[in-house]
C-alpha cells in the first residue's frame, strides 16, 4: 500500500511539473525495497525483529551502517541485514582503510613528509609496484565514476572496498613496507609516499557519497588544510 501511494505522488508530481512548467519533476527515481531480518523475514514488533537503527547508530556509527547496507544490495531491492555483516565491514573495510591510513601516518610524520605538487616523481621514474597501484587506482576512479553516474551505488561501494582491501592493504602495503622504513629521503622513498598519498586521497573522494563522515575525516588528515572532500573535485581518470 505504501508502494502505491509513493508512486501515485510521484506521478502527481510528474502531471503537475508538465502542466505548469513544461517540463519534469525529476529526472531519476530510486524506490527503496524493504529491509528484512538476517533470515529474509519482514522486520515488525510483533515477530520481535525489528533493529533499532538509532541504537545501530550510535554504536557502530552512521558511515559503517550506510556503507554496509549499500555495499550489500542494491537499493531498489529487498535487504536482509545481519548485525555480523555490520561488523565484518568495520572489521575488515573501515579497520584495513584506517590501519593503511595509520601506516602512512607514522612514517610521514617521522619523516616530516609532505605532498608537493610540484616536485613528484615521474611516474615512468617510479618502481613496477608504483605503476601497477597507479593504473590499477586510474581504473577504479574510471569505473566508479561510471557506476555513481549510472545510479549504481552498490556497484561502486564493491569496487571501492575490492581495491582497499586487496589491492591497497594486502598488496601494496605489504611489499613495500620497507621503502617507508628505511633511511634518508631517497627518490625511491619520496615515490612510496606520493604513490600512497594518491591512493588514499583518490579513495577519500570516491568514498564520500557513502560515508561521508569517515572519507571527510580521513581527506582531510591528508590533505592538511582542513579542506572538506566535499567541496573538493573529484579526480579524473587518467587513461594513460
Amino acid at each position: 500500500e505504501g508502494v502505491d501511494q509513493t508512486r501515485g505522488w510521484f506521478f502527481t508530481l510528474h502531471v503537475l511539473a508538465v502542466a505548469l512548467f513544461d517540463s519534469v519533476a525529476y529526472k531519476n527515481v530510486v524506490s527503496n525495497g524493504l529491509l528484512l531480518d538476517k533470515n529474509g523475514n519482514k522486520m515488525s514488533k510483533r515477530l520481535g525483529n525489528v533493529i533499532d537503527p538509532f541504537e545501530t547508530i550510535e554504536k557502530y556509527s552512521a558511515d559503517a551502517t550506510r556503507w554496509y547496507m549499500m555495499r550489500n544490495s542494491d537499493p531498489w531491492e529487498n535487504m536482509k541485514f545481519d548485525m555480523n555483516g555490520l561488523q565484518d565491514v568495520i572489521r575488515s573495510h573501515f579497520g584495513t582503510l584506517y590501519n593503511t591510513y595509520g601506516f602512512f601516518a607514522l612514517y610521514a610524520n617521522i619523516d616530516g613528509w609532505k605532498m608537493d605538487a610540484g616536485k613528484k616523481v615521474k611516474n615512468e621514474n617510479k618502481p613496477e609496484l608504483d605503476r601497477w597501484i597507479v593504473s590499477k587506482l586510474q581504473s577504479l576512479i574510471k569505473e566508479v565514476t561510471a557506476y555513481y553516474e549510472d545510479y549504481e551505488p552498490t556497484k561502486a561501494a564493491r569496487a571501492i572496498e575490492k581495491f582497499v582491501d586487496e589491492d591497497l592493504s594486502n598488496w601494496y602495503v605489504r611489499l613495500n613496507r620497507r621503502r617507508f622504513w628505511k633511511g634518508e629521503m631517497s627518490e625511491d622513498k619520496q615515490a612510496a609516499y606520493e604513490t600512497l598519498f594518491d591512493c588514499l586521497t583518490t579513495v577519500a573522494q570516491l568514498m564520500s557519497p557513502v560515508s561521508p563522515f569517515f572519507s571527510d575525516w580521513l581527506y582531510k588528515n591528508l590533505s592538511g588544510d582542513n579542506q572538506s572532500v566535499h567541496v573538493s573535485y573529484l579526480v579524473k581518470s587518467d587513461e594513460a
